[in-house]
C-alpha cells in the first residue's frame, strides 16, 4: 500500500459544518475497562455512553462542539485475538450497523487503541477481517486514536508505538494518520479541536466525501427477526420452569447432595465458574501462571444450604475434532464423570458468551459429547460464562443469532444460565443455577446420570499404567543420555555458529519457536484458523539470524502444510530451499509438533514424505521439537508421548528418540534456548558434522579421496551400529542397576567387540558393560556459559562436511575391496575415532 503523508501535511479547507463519526477497534480478554465509550465521552464532553458495561449495541449520540453538529456512534468491540468467524454473529450484526447510525454516512471512523496495549501477534489478520464487514475499504476515511489515562509525555508515548510492529503496520494503512487523547483531562478541548482539524483533512484529501454505507433494509429486517424469536424463547423457558417447579412443590423432594460435572473447550473459564459456584478460590483460574486444568479434580463444599460436590475437568482445543483430541486429554475428560460416582446430578456445559458457535466449535462440543453415553444430554444445562459480555443484550437474542447454539439448546432441552465471574460476589446468579439444576433433576425420570463402574475402574488402571510407563520412559532417556555423553565425548574445538531449519504443519507453532530461538518477533506468528481453507498463494522459506552470548543462531522457517491432506510437491521445494539457505549445511532439522492436538498416522507420513528428497540419512540431523508445551501444565511430556502410542514414538524413533519441549509460559526463556542448544551441540557431535547433499571432490587425487571416505564411512558405520546396539540394551536395562561413579583407567572404557556375536549375546555383553563399565554423570539441563562451553563442538570443519552419499562396496574395483577394508584408517580417521 502507497505510504500517504501524515494529515498535519495536508493544506488547511474550511471546516465541515457537521462532523460524523464511529469509533471502532478491538478488545484484549485481560482488560474490562471500555475504552472506546471513554473517548466518545471525551469528544462529546459529557458523559452519554454508559461505562458501567460493555458496548454490546452500536449507540449514536449528537451534540454541538466548538460550533459544529458532532455525531459520535460507539460500536461493540471484537477481541484482538479472535478471528472474524471467531466473533460472536450478534457483534458483527451490530457493528454493521453502526454506519447507519449516522446517515448519509460517517465522514471518518476513529480506531481506538489504548497505548499500554498488548497487541496479539496476528492482530493485522483480526483487523483486516473485521473491517470487512462494511464491504468497502475503510482504511483511507480511517485516524488511528491513540488514548492514554496517564501523564506521560508526547515522546514516551511516540517511543511505544515505534517499538510495536502491529501499531505501526497499523499506521501505514491508515496512511500514517494518528492523534493521542489523554481522556483523563476532559477539561483540555485544544485535543479534541486539533483532532477535528485531522478530520477536515482527511476528508479533504478524500474529495470531500463520506463512507456510504448500503444494506440498511436487509439489517433492520435481521436485527428485528433475532429479537422476535428471542422474545418466544424466553417464554418458552418460562413456563417450562413453571411445570419443573410444580414437581417440586408437589413434593419431589431434591436431593441434598448435589453432583455437578463441567466441560467444555479450554478458555471457556471452567474453574473461574467453579470458583464463583463454591464462592471462593479454589481451583486455579489463571492460565498464563498456573497452566490449564490438566488432571480432571473435585472439591466439595456447603453452598446456600446445599452440599455441592463439583468436578472441573480438562479442556478440550475449541475447534479439534474428537480425532485431533490427544489421548492424554481424552481419558482425563472421560475419567472425570467418574468421579462423582455413581454420577452428576447434572454436567454444566461450559460455553463463553466471547465466542462465536460456528460449525467448528460446534463440531467439537458434538464429538466430545459422544465420550459419554447419549442420554447425558438429558442431564445437561448450558453455562453461559463471562456474562458481562452481552451489554444491553439478552442470552436468547445472542442464542437466536447462532445456528450452533439453537442445536446445543435442542439437545439439552432449553436449559441454559449465565453466570458473571467478573461478580463473584453476586450470590444470587449462585441460587438460581442450583434452582435450575433441582428443575432439571425433577424433570428427569434417572435422577442422575449414571456411571460403569467397571469401566471406572478400567480407566484408573490405564491411567496408572500410562504414569508408571512414562516415568519409566523418563529413566531410560536419562540413562541413554548420560552414555551418550561418555560415548561422543572428547576435545572441544570451536564452532562458528548454528543453523536450524523448522518444519511442521501450519499452526503447530513453528514461527513461535523460531522467535523464541531468537529472541525477536520475526516469524509473523499467527495462529490464524480463519484462513485454513482459503486459496493462499503458496509460502516461502523465511530466513533470520541472530545471536545467543556470542553464537551466531541461524534460522528457516519453511512452509507448514494443511492437517486434513498431504503436503504439496511445492512444499518439498521449498524444504529443498531451506537446506540451501543454510549454507554449508543445518546442523539440525527441528520437527514441529503440536502437543495440544493428537499425533496421526496422517501426521507421520506427511512429514516423512516432506523429507524423503533429502534421503533417509536425513533423519540423523533430525529432533522433535513439541510446542505448546503449556499445554501439559504439570504433565511430563512423556506421559503425552507414552498416550498417543506407536505413531508417535514411531517418529521420535526415527528422530534417534531426540526431542525438546517449548514453553511460552515458563518465564526462563534463555534456559530453554541454552537446553535445546546442548542437544542440538550433542547431535553434531554424534553425526560429527552437519547435514549436506553435496560431496567435496578431491580434484588431484580422485580415487585416494573415494578411498579415504570409503574407509572412513566403514568405520563411522560400524561406530553408529554400536551406539545403536548400546542404546537399545539401555532400553532393557533394569530399573535398579546403577553405573560406577569411580575413576577407570583408558582400558577399563573399551567398548566390547560384538561384529561376531549373535544378537541376543551382544546385548548381553552391551548391558555387562554398561553396568561395569560407564561411569554415571548428571544429566545437563543446561550448558552454563554459552559463550564458551556451548560453541565447543568434537573437531568439526565447516569447510568439510560429512559425506552424506559415500561411495558403495560395489563401486570400488573388485581387487581393491578387501584392500580397502583391511587398510587401517588414515590418522585423521583414528584421531577423530580415538577422541571418542
Amino acid at each position: 500500500m502507497a505510504k500517504t503523508p501524515d494529515v498535519s501535511s495536508f493544506g488547511s479547507m474550511d471546516s465541515l459544518p457537521e462532523l460524523r463519526m464511529v469509533l471502532i477497534g478491538g478488545e484484549e480478554e485481560s482488560k474490562s475497562s471500555n475504552v472506546k465509550s471513554s473517548t466518545g465521552n471525551f469528544i462529546l464532553g459529557q458523559d452519554v455512553f454508559d461505562m458501567t458495561r460493555r458496548t454490546a449495541q452500536s449507540e449514536a449520540r449528537q451534540t454541538e462542539i466548538l460550533g459544529r453538529r458532532v455525531t459520535v456512534v460507539d460500536t461493540p468491540g471484537w477481541l484482538w485475538s479472535h478471528m472474524r468467524e471467531d466473533t460472536p454473529k450478534l457483534d458483527q450484526i451490530e457493528i454493521q450497523n453502526s454506519v447507519h447510525l449516522c446517515p448519509p454516512g460517517p465522514h471518518v471512523f476513529l480506531l481506538v487503541i489504548h497505548v499500554e496495549s498488548n497487541l496479539c501477534q496476528h492482530v493485522q489478520q483480526s483487523l483486516l477481517e473485521h473491517l470487512e464487514l462494511f464491504s468497502c475499504d475503510v482504511f483511507p476515511h480511517t485516524i488511528v486514536i491513540f488514548t492514554t489515562d496517564t501523564s506521560e509525555s508526547d515522546e514516551k508515548i511516540e517511543s511505544k508505538i515505534q517499538r510495536t510492529p502491529a501499531l505501526q503496520w497499523i499506521l501505514q494503512q491508515c496512511g500514517n494518520r494518528k492523534h493521542v487523547l489523554n481522556i483523563c483531562n476532559r477539561e483540555d478541548r485544544d485535543q479534541v479541536r486539533l483532532l477535528f482539524e485531522k478530520i477536515d483533512t482527511m476528508v479533504a484529501a478524500n474529495g470531500g466525501r463520506h463512507f456510504s454505507a448500503s444494506n440498511v433494509k436487509d439489517l433492520k429486517e435481521e436485527i428485528l427477526a433475532i429479537r422476535e424469536r428471542a422474545s418466544k424463547r424466553a417464554k418458552e423457558v418460562v413456563e417450562q420452569r413453571k411445570k419443573a417447579k410444580a414437581l417440586l412443590e408437589g413434593g419431589k423432594k431434591p436431593p441434598e447432595h448435589l453432583k455437578l460435572l463441567l466441560i467444555g473447550a479450554q478458555g471457556t473459564a471452567k474453574s473461574s465458574a467453579v470458583n464463583t459456584i463454591l464462592g471462593g478460590k479454589v481451583f486455579s483460574a489463571k492460565y498464563n501462571v498456573d497452566g490449564r486444568t490438566t488432571h480432571s479434580k473435585t472439591c466439595k463444599r456447603l453452598v446456600n444450604g446445599r452440599e455441592l460436590t463439583v468436578v472441573d475437568s480438562p479442556g478440550w482445543f475449541y475447534i479439534h475434532t474428537l480425532q485431533e483430541t490427544s489421548k492424554i486429554d481424552k481419558l482425563e475428560i472421560e475419567r472425570s464423570v467418574y468421579l462423582c460416582a455413581p454420577g452428576p446430578h447434572a454436567v454444566l456445559l461450559v460455553i463463553p458468551l466471547t465466542a462465536a458457535i460456528h460449525t467448528s466449535y460446534l463440531t467439537a462440543v458434538q464429538e466430545h459429547m459422544t465420550l459419554f453415553r447419549e442420554d447425558i444430554w438429558k442431564h445437561t444445562l448450558v453455562l453461559f460464562t463471562v456474562g458481562d459480555w452481552l451489554g444491553g443484550k439478552t442470552v436468547e437474542e445472542r442464542i437466536e443469532s447462532e445456528e450452533g447454539l439453537q442445536w446445543i439448546m435442542n439437545s439439552c432441552g432449553n436449559r441454559y444460565h449465565v453466570l458473571n465471574n467478573m461478580d463473584e460476589s453476586n450470590r444470587i446468579q449462585v441460587k438460581e443455577l442450583i434452582e435450575k439444576i433441582e428443575e432439571m433433576w425433577a424433570g428427569n425420570e434417572d435422577p442422575c446420570y449414571e456411571v460403569d463402574l467397571n469401566r471406572a475402574e478400567q480407566i484408573e488402571a490405564k491411567k496408572e499404567a500410562g504414569d508408571n510407563m512414562a516415568i519409566g520412559l523418563k529413566k531410560i532417556n536419562e540413562r541413554k543420555s548420560r552414555v551418550l555423553k561418555e560415548l561422543i565425548g572428547g576435545q572441544p574445538q570451536p564452532l562458528s555458529g548454528i543453523r536450524i531449519v523448522l518444519l511442521g504443519q501450519k499452526c503447530s507453532g513453528k514461527g513461535m519457536a523460531g522467535d523464541m530461538i531468537l529472541f525477536k518477533r520475526l516469524f509473523g506468528t499467527a495462529f490464524n484458523t480463519a484462513q485454513s481453507k482459503r486459496n493462499l498463494p503458496h509460502a516461502t522459506c523465511m530466513k533470520h539470524e541472530g545471536d545467543f552470548n556470542g553464537v551466531k543462531v541461524l534460522v528457516v522457517e519453511t512452509p507448514g502444510w494443511f492437517s486434513d491432506s498431504s503436503p504439496p510437491d511445492w512444499i518439498k521445494e521449498e524444504v529443498l530451499q531451506g537446506v540451501s539457505m543454510c549454507s554449508p549445511g543445518p546442523h539440525v532439522f527441528l520437527l514441529v509438533v503440536p502437543i495440544f492436538r493428537s499425533f496421526t498416522e496422517k501426521d507421520l507420513k506427511a512429514m516423512v514424505e516432506v523429507l524423503k528428497p533429502l534421503s533417509e540419512r536425513v533423519w540423523r540431523h533430525c529432533m522433535v521439537l513439541f510446542t505448546w508445551g503449556d499445554w501439559l501444565s504439570d504433565f511430563p511430556v512423556e506421559n503425552y508421548i507414552v498416550r498417543e502410542g506407536k505413531v508417535l514414538q514411531e517418529l521420535l524413533e526415527k528422530c534417534g528418540n531426540r526431542y525438546h519441549v517449548r514453553n511460552p509460559n515458563r518465564s526462563d526463556n534463555a534456559a530453554q534456548v541454552t537446553e535445546l542448544f546442548q542437544k542440538i551441540i550433542d547431535l553434531v557431535k554424534q553425526n560429527k558434522g552437519f547435514f549436506t547433499t553435496k560431496l567435496k571432490q578431491n580434484r588431484k587425487r580422485p580415487w585416494t579421496y573415494k578411498q579415504q571416505q570409503f574407509i572412513e564411512e566403514e568405520w563411522n558405520k560400524r561406530e553408529e551400529e554400536l551406539i545403536g546396539k548400546v542404546m537399545k540394551a539401555l532400553s532393557n536395562e533394569p530399573e535398579k542397576s546403577t553405573v560406577s561413579s569411580a575413576a577407570h583407567s583408558m582400558d577399563e572404557f573399551l567398548i566390547p567387540y560384538l561384529s561376531a556375536d549373535e544378537p541376543s549375546e551382544q546385548q548381553a555383553r552391551v548391558a555387562e558393560w554398561l553396568t561395569k563399565k560407564v561411569r554415571k554423570r548428571e544429566v545437563s539441563s543446561g550448558i552454563g556459559s554459552i559463550g564458551s562451553s556451548m560453541v565447543s563442538i568434537e573437531n568439526l570443519d565447516e569447510s568439510s562436511p560429512v559425506d552424506e552419499n559415500p561411495p558403495k562396496m560395489s563401486s570400488l574395483p573388485q581387487e581393491n575391496k578387501d584392500d580397502a577394508l583391511k587398510t587401517p584408517p588414515t590418522p585423521s580417521v583414528i584421531k577423530r575415532r580415538n577422541s571418542y
